[in-house]
């Protein structure tokens, strides 16, 4: 599956698209989220949970930018061609 048609997916469609064919690298807690970041075939996809709320905000491609790039990389390293 492309960035593209992943992201086309309804909500639901995107989080069984992962439970089925990503795989869960690791969760960092970053402001009011816990982020669960997941390898779907050749990119990366960060999964923000609001537990306050019990529900999930967003889906979106981990962007390598980012600063929560940091914290990911605190416990694992990234390798740098599977970065948006």
């Amino acid at each position: 599956m492309e960035r593209e048609s992943f992201f086309m997916l309804p909500l639901y469609d995107q989080l069984r698209t992962l439970y089925f064919e990503g795989a869960f690298v690791l969760a960092i807690r970053y402001y009011k989220h816990k982020v669960n970041l997941y390898m779907l075939h050749d990119f990366y996809v960060e999964v923000f949970y609001n537990s306050k709320a019990d529900k999930i905000d967003k889906i979106e491609i981990m962007d390598y930018k980012c600063s929560r790039r940091k914290f990911y990389e605190d416990q694992i390293k990234l390798p740098l061609d599977l970065l948006a």
